[in-house]
Formats: C-alpha cells, sequence, structure tokens
C-alpha cells in the first residue's frame, strides 16, 4: 500500500510539473517582469532567465516594440528575417512568446527548418507565400497562402516557405515560446560535422559533393 502511495504522488508530481525536457515555458507568477539590464542572465537547459527589475519601474515603452517597420538583411536565399525576443523587447519576458517579422523577395524561400519548442502562427501581410510543413509519417500539408490568411506549423515539425508571387512577400509570425529554438535542416545536416561516410550512405551523395554542401552550409568553411 505504501509503494502504491509513493507510485501515485511521483505520478501527480509529474503531471503538474512535468519533466524540463518535455515542459512548455514556465506560468508567468507574477503580472510581467520586465529584465533589469543591472543583473546577467541565468542561463538553464533551454532558455535564459532574466531578473526583474522592480514593478514600479516599468514603463509603457517597456510593452511596445517599434523595430518591424522595416525588413531584414536578406541572405542568398532571398529571405530576410528580425526575430523577436525578450532580450530586445523586455515586455515580453516570461510571457512564453516570441514573434519575427520575415520578408521573401520574388522566389525567395524560407528553407525547411524547424521550432523544437514552439508552434508557430504565421500570417502574411503581403503576398502568395507557398506554405507547409510535414508530419512524423512524412505527410506534407501545404497550400498557397495569401494576404491576409494564416497557417499554423505545429511544434517540434519540420516547416518551409516560397515567395511564389510576382511581388516581394512579408510574413508576421508568433511562436508559444520566448526561446522557440531554430534548426535549419541543411545547415544541421552538412554545416555541423557529421562524420562524412554517414552523409555519403545516407545521401547516396559522394565525397566531392559532400565537400560541396559543406563549404556551402558549414560557417567555418565560409570565406
Amino acid at each position: 500500500m505504501v509503494e502504491k502511495s509513493w507510485v501515485l504522488i511521483v505520478l501527480v508530481v509529474f503531471i503538474m510539473h512535468g519533466d524540463e525536457s518535455l515542459a512548455s515555458d514556465p506560468d508567468p507568477i507574477q503580472d510581467f517582469c520586465i529584465p533589469n539590464p543591472k543583473f546577467g542572465a541565468i542561463k538553464t537547459a533551454h532558455l535564459s532567465i532574466l531578473p526583474c527589475k522592480n514593478s514600479s519601474e516599468a514603463t509603457t515603452d517597456d510593452f511596445v516594440f517599434l523595430g518591424l517597420k522595416s525588413s531584414g538583411n536578406f541572405t542568398d536565399t532571398g529571405l530576410a528575417t528580425f526575430p523577436v525576443n525578450p532580450t530586445i523587447f523586455p515586455g515580453i519576458n516570461t510571457l512564453g512568446i516570441s514573434f519575427v517579422r520575415a520578408d521573401l523577395k520574388v522566389g525567395g524561400i524560407n528553407p525547411p527548418h524547424f521550432h523544437p519548442r514552439a508552434t508557430e502562427i504565421a500570417y502574411v501581410v503581403q503576398g502568395s507565400v507557398y506554405s507547409g510543413f510535414v508530419d512524423s509519417n512524412n505527410r506534407v500539408f501545404s497550400r498557397v497562402i495569401e494576404q491576409g490568411e494564416v497557417m499554423v506549423f505545429p511544434k517540434g515539425l519540420l516547416h518551409f516557405q516560397m515567395n511564389v508571387g510576382e511581388k516581394p512577400a512579408t510574413i508576421f509570425a508568433c511562436l508559444n515560446s520566448q526561446n522557440p529554438g531554430l534548426q535549419k535542416i541543411p545547415s544541421a545536416i552538412f554545416g555541423s560535422g557529421i562524420n562524412e561516410e554517414l552523409l555519403e550512405k545516407a545521401f547516396g551523395l559522394n565525397h566531392k559533393q559532400i565537400g560541396t554542401m559543406r563549404r556551402r552550409f558549414d560557417p567555418k568553411t565560409v570565406n
């Protein structure tokens, strides 16, 4: 009977608190937490905890962000992103959200990637964007979404976007974690130092082709 009681207690604690590796962002224990610039961040396994300043010192400016009026710098894939997290927008600290502005040139792509700790919802501000994700059964869910339309990308699933219109496209996306993480598939595979022989066997590529891919996606080999 005692043994069963301990098992029940352990299950209740697990349900209430969850394993850290599975948990989402913790619920806030105050109205808001504006980071205090006088103190450094406390690093944990998945996010940096920013100590709060006294709530009486908070101002309206802490809860307003003005940085998304223009695009960021474009990559060679025709993508410019401007991610926003509590480091640059104090008001969202501990609220379990972050967001990003993404701009795509005509024909530009947001390569296949995923966020290990967040679901993403993407709103097309302007343009026509081919968007989709792949589930764990390798089934693709995709379509062209137009201005004013929204698509959701479930947590941890690979997703992608491409501007298929005749004009530049802009997307506003929100994620339900202040530190969602980002894994770009090409960089994760060819830019992370995975054994070359394994990559050759996995993708049916030869040594020269693997070298070409590594030079393209490994930042350590870019001149």
